[in-house]
């Protein structure tokens, strides 16, 4: 599984700044989430991503059942 935050911002033309002040989050949080050095997160973080970038959980976190 890969964390797609990257991604999508870019498909958005955004920033990880922005991401972290629209979500409410510091900017070191969403640094780690982004690039995989936390081991968890809450639903209501993801809910709030995934709002703020128009995308569902599957593509957030790259999820595909044939892998």
């Amino acid at each position: 599984m890969k964390i797609m935050i990257d991604d999508l911002l870019k498909e958005k033309d955004r920033t990880r700044y922005w991401l972290a002040k629209e979500v409410r989050i510091t900017y070191p949080n969403l640094c780690n989430l982004a690039d995989r050095k936390t081991a968890s997160i809450k639903f209501e973080i993801m809910e709030r991503i995934c709002t703020a970038l128009e995308c569902t959980p599957n593509e957030l976190l790259g999820w595909n059942q044939r892998e």
